[in-house]
């Protein structure tokens, strides 16, 4: 029989917005659906030496920034999708909740704490997705498929027909994708659907792991044709096999109006979830570089170049580091279409295998941005760090007067702050969250540092 558990009074969230409590006994208890300020009972489904995990089954008093989720596949019941975890709390509040998160992390993990906290940048909280990546299973005993996201804590998808944090015309496309995928021969052998929406264009990249008839092919023609914007791209094995069906046709892409800079892009490349954010975060960036018409700037991560051709709309000289080839070549070809390649160079390099010595073999730079993966930056902190302790081991050079750091993960944007506050003589002067993710535990944050 199920135990339901004594009245617990919520005292915060966790990172995977799970309420926090503690029972009678001292013990921490998370508690799935339960919000700050909230009395509950839960039943508890893990139990460990120091931590119980259960579920919310009643309530006695309810938050003030509860609210009525705006998408009927979220909740806690079985079935229910696992793509969003924060719908039943106001976007004000989740903005809240993050930025204290990004606070958190900063003092507790690097021992570091901003001098000034600015407001988080927060956009639309429905319809911001324009990347997504939906599983398709087709189910033989019920003769229908299954396109979208995992249901909540299992491998089955979600029965989605609509979703609302992708934007409404790919919501509104969820059922007639079902409908297509059931009738083609080769339903049971496409295992994924991946959405890469630019400024004009709906790139549909379909995961097929068996070549696709012209049969096939022709229902994938007649979807675009009834579909405005839709672009399919086929991926027959890893990510480097993607390619148009068809050629021809508007080109994937994004703009950055502010700096009249427009990003062509393969749909598997690293682009922002969130454009709306995405425009926001780098002019936020560059204002707080504060970069001048004589300086040289490097963009660490620099990706496609989202930040760095932005950058050489206003500096001397822009260098981009990547870790990918692919990349760095895809960085090139838009600073060429964009006219930026005189004051840009690119180059590859394992940005996780950084030292002194390669860092100086970079040069001097005025300023820095920084741009990692969740995995942080961990090498390139460590090497400044480094050269501070010992300046023998990068003769010559000198550490950027500031940098601007751009995280997508707390803990590790914290670990590296705390080498460049507590050992390579910086001061954090600003932070803020980045709500790129509405509805989701997902933090980024921005941070930026200066000697």
């Amino acid at each position: 029989m199920t135990q339901v558990s004594e009245w617990l009074k919520v005292e915060s969230l966790d990172l995977e917005a799970q309420g926090v409590a503690h029972n009678t006994e001292g013990k921490v208890v998370f508690i799935e659906g339960a919000l700050p300020g909230e009395e509950v009972q839960v039943t508890v489904g893990r139990k460990k030496n120091n931590w119980e995990q259960g579920t919310m089954v009643a309530m006695r008093r309810e938050s003030s920034q509860r609210v009525t989720p705006g998408c009927p596949n979220f909740g806690l019941h079985a079935g229910a999708c696992g793509g969003c975890k924060m719908q039943h709390l106001h976007p004000a509040a989740q903005v809240a909740v993050k930025q204290r998160v990004v606070e958190d992390n900063l003092w507790h993990l690097g021992k570091v704490k901003p001098e000034t906290l600015l407001r988080p940048i927060e956009g639309p909280a429905w319809g911001y997705r324009y990347r997504a990546r939906f599983s398709v299973r087709y189910v033989a005993k019920k003769g229908q498929v299954l396109i979208g996201f995992h249901e909540r804590k299992s491998r089955y998808v979600a029965d989605m027909q609509v979703c609302k944090v992708v934007p409404p015309q790919v919501s509104d496309m969820l059922v007639p994708l079902r409908e297509l995928i059931a009738s083609m021969e080769e339903r049971d052998r496409l295992p994924q659907i991946e959405l890469a929406m630019g400024d004009q264009v709906i790139a549909l990249v379909l995961r097929h792991l068996n070549p696709l008839g012209e049969g096939d092919r022709a229902k994938l023609r007649a979807f675009a044709a009834v579909h405005p914007g839709v672009q399919w791209w086929l991926q027959p094995k890893g990510p480097d096999t993607v390619q148009l069906l068809d050629e021809g046709g508007p080109e994937l892409a994004y703009a950055l109006p502010e700096f009249g800079v427009v990003m062509p892009f393969k749909p598997t490349d690293f682009t922002q979830v969130n454009p709306h954010i995405n425009g926001v975060l780098v002019g936020r960036a560059l204002r707080l570089l504060q970069v001048q018409r004589d300086e040289r700037v490097i963009d660490w991560f620099c990706g496609l170049g989202n930040f760095t051709l932005p950058l050489a709309t206003q500096a001397r000289e822009v260098l981009g580091i990547e870790g990918s080839e692919a990349l760095v070549q895809r960085s090139r070809e838009n600073a060429a279409r964009n006219g930026l390649d005189r004051n840009t160079a690119f180059v590859a390099r394992n940005l996780f295998e950084m030292t002194p010595a390669l860092l100086a073999a970079d040069g001097n730079a005025d300023k820095w941005l920084v741009d990692p993966p969740r995995e942080g930056a961990f090498a390139l902190a460590k090497a400044i760090a480094d050269i501070a302790q010992d300046p023998s081991l990068a003769p010559g050079w000198v550490p950027p007067k500031r940098i601007v750091y751009v995280s997508c993960n707390p803990a590790t944007l914290a670990r590296d702050a705390g080498l460049l506050v507590n050992v390579a003589g910086y001061r954090c002067t600003a932070a803020s969250a980045v709500n790129m993710f509405p509805h989701t535990a997902h933090v980024e944050s921005i941070a930026v540092f200066e000697r």
